[in-house]
């Protein structure tokens, strides 16, 4: 049985790929999950503020997290070489992150609230569609930054 080729991409095209394919997935999910806060009964330019706003924020997590990861485990050859030991730490630090996030801003600060419509976790309080935001999209990213296109045949 024959074994695909690992990827031939080299980590900055991976970093290019990881920045790109983050923005774009995060802007999607901040824009499907808008209804699940009170900012969805605002006027749309509050929305599309908060939108923004909220994505470049994500970017910014989502960017740090990838730095820290490959900081603390990342392999000379990454992402040839030990993307999934990335990835479980990139899920990690964005989802304890997220967890923080949402109760300092929603609990301490009341930065931003909950609509009635969002599912949330029994002790924490904490969203689920966030928490859910950093376990998906960081594994979209990750696999089309590393390039594991589903559409590719190898």
């Amino acid at each position: 049985m024959r074994t695909p080729p690992s990827p031939t991409v080299d980590w900055p095209m991976a970093v290019r790929r990881y920045l790109a394919a983050s923005i774009a997935f995060h802007l999607l999910w901040e824009t499907l999950q808008l209804p699940l806060y009170t900012i969805w009964t605002e006027p749309l330019r509050k929305q599309a503020f908060a939108l923004f706003h909220c994505t470049i924020g994500d970017l910014m997590i989502a960017g740090l997290s990838l730095l820290a990861a490959l900081a603390v485990i990342g392999k000379e050859d990454w992402p040839r070489a030990g993307s999934r030991a990335v990835w479980l730490l990139l899920v990690l630090f964005g989802t304890g992150y997220a967890v923080y996030s949402e109760w300092l801003n929603v609990s301490v600060r009341g930065s931003w609230a909950y609509a009635p419509a969002m599912p949330t976790l029994p002790i924490l309080g904490t969203g689920l569609a966030p928490l859910l935001q950093w376990i998906i999209v960081p594994t979209l990213t990750q696999r089309f930054a590393n390039g594991h296109w589903p559409w590719k045949r190898e």
